[in-house]
């Protein structure tokens, strides 16, 4: 069973984790490009692509640049009221990462791939392993405790995050994850 998670940058000039998870056994890279991440996909023909970065508005929004009160959606209220901290989705910089996981999503669901919003440090906290800022050892030696191979050193949190959200992507097909929110504003999250 393949699955894709993509630690996605909020442009393309930045470095996005990329991750093929068959199974237990992962292959992370980075990638940059739209087009590079498609064809990656398209060549692994995963289940589900597993996406860190939101991939929907909150209810009552036309566009993230509305000028409006609203600013967190259901699934974000739910990960505060499990205590998981986030950013919301119109601050700053998270802006441009909903833009740009809003049009991946949607290119790659026009190639006929299934898509998942996922976070990978609130996943992280729920399955009891360390975030990046505790050290990318760390985080590593904590995927590997989940029964992950093909880590190694030198790979970047990026790198270590896209792992985390292909897992959870794992996780989601063989039933061991929950939803946040509604089916329109999900976050796919693990049992904890």
């Amino acid at each position: 069973m393949k699955v894709i998670g993509l630690d996605l940058a909020g442009v393309e000039s930045r470095p996005t984790g990329f991750c093929l998870l068959d199974n237990l056994m992962a292959e992370p890279s980075l990638v940059y490009a739209d087009a590079d991440i498609l064809l990656k996909t398209t060549q692994a023909n995963p289940r589900v692509v597993a996406i860190d970065a939101p991939l929907s508005l909150p209810k009552g929004r036309k566009s993230i640049e509305d000028r409006t009160d609203v600013h967190l959606r259901e699934c974000d209220i739910e990960l505060a009221k499990h205590g998981i901290k986030f950013f919301p989705i119109t601050l700053g910089p998270m802006r441009k990462l909903t833009e740009r996981g809003m049009k991946l999503k949607a290119k790659l669901e026009l190639k006929g791939f299934s898509t998942i919003e996922v976070y990978p440090g609130g996943a992280q906290d729920v399955l009891r392993i360390p975030r990046r800022q505790h050290g990318i050892h760390s985080l590593r030696k904590g995927l590997e405790s989940l029964g992950i191979n093909g880590l190694t050193d030198g790979l970047s949190d990026h790198e270590l995050d896209a792992v985390t959200c292909a897992y959870v992507g794992k996780l989601f097909l063989d039933g061991g994850a929950c939803v946040y929110g509604t089916q329109e504003q999900a976050i796919i999250m693990p049992y904890g």
